[in-house]
């Protein structure tokens, strides 16, 4: 362990018990300390996910004490390296979706396993990077490991048009396959622009009335997991995020369930950089709010409804 100097603290938004977004506390926590296969990262953005304030409610509990620092998805530029790391230096700008074992990004300084770490995407600033991690990461990893989607399939995403599902959209379409989305009425526009062949407007007509022969089905935490059996076709895949769907549901023999939770990874981030990077794949900022309003930042992502792209906290100006 790489111990800062003593009577050196952060900002930091902790919690000290579980609860509503009054239990976050915006004030003085001490610096991190990073172990040697560790880097410490000055942050300059920190992405808004909805594990925040499950994790926050108690719904996902982690194994450490109070209290702890909320927030996993990150932007910055790295201050320290741990004796152990040979990848990366003193400087270099980079982003992560972090261990949610470990205190998060919702501070000035975060302690992160550089194994988990990418260099950011050059073209895109702190606020815009911070948006991508998490959200990227369980599109692809919901699309290409779970769901294996390949060129020519039909794939359906249940939730097109928020952080995951923009860039799923825009994954599937990248991989040649052919993207039915699904969304609320004033996002058709939007998700028609990332490349869908077609968007259905589920306040106009249901998913399950249309087609019924997708390879891949991703629900992306909405309410038609059951009813996306329907629509998978026999030895199709149907993917979840919130949880693995139920087989009892599905009509047909050789239909495959996954529910899964998003892991870190270094590679799949760098392959995402580099298509961001050749204009291939582009983020969604919804809104950017202060460190200290993070109770507004929660609240607005567990409460809003048909959000469009990422909410994102800037950190250092």
């Amino acid at each position: 362990m790489i111990k800062t100097p003593l009577n050196v603290s952060m900002k930091a938004v902790r919690i000290h018990e579980y609860g509503g977004a009054s239990v976050l506390s915006y004030e003085d926590a001490p610096l991190p300390e990073i172990n040697q296969d560790d880097v410490l990262i000055k942050v300059h953005a920190s992405g808004v996910n909805p594990v925040d304030w499950k994790v926050r409610e108690g719904i996902r509990k982690r194994n450490t004490s109070f209290p702890f620092i909320l927030g996993w998805d990150v932007s910055g530029v790295i201050d320290q390296v741990g004796g152990e790391v040979a990848d990366f230096k003193k400087g270099d700008e980079v982003y992560s979706r972090t261990d949610l074992t470990r205190n998060g990004s919702y501070s000035e300084y975060i302690a992160v396993r550089a194994s988990e770490v990418a260099l950011k995407p050059k073209t895109l600033n702190h606020i815009e990077a911070a948006s991508v991690p998490l959200a990227a990461l369980t599109a692809w990893q919901a699309l290409f490991t779970g769901g294996n989607l390949q060129a020519g399939q039909k794939v359906l995403l249940l939730g097109a048009s928020g952080g995951v599902g923009s860039f799923a959209t825009q994954f599937a379409k990248w991989k040649k396959a052919t993207v039915v989305a699904v969304c609320s009425t004033k996002n058709v526009d939007f998700v028609r622009s990332l490349g869908a062949d077609t968007v259905i407007d589920y306040s106009k007509n249901k998913f399950e009335e249309g087609d019924k022969d997708f390879d891949v089905v991703f629900d992306i935490g909405g309410d038609g997991k059951s009813r996306a059996w329907k629509v998978t076709k026999p030895g199709g895949t149907l993917v979840s995020i919130t949880g693995a769907p139920d087989t009892n549901d599905a009509d047909a023999q050789g239909k495959k369930g996954v529910g899964f939770l998003v892991a870190p990874n270094q590679e799949q981030l760098t392959q995402i950089a580099n298509l961001i990077d050749s204009n291939v794949i582009k983020p969604f900022v919804n809104q950017v709010l202060p460190l200290w309003d993070a109770r507004k930042a929660q609240d607005m992502l567990q409460y809003g409804h048909n959000l469009r792209g990422k909410i994102v906290l800037r950190v250092m100006e």
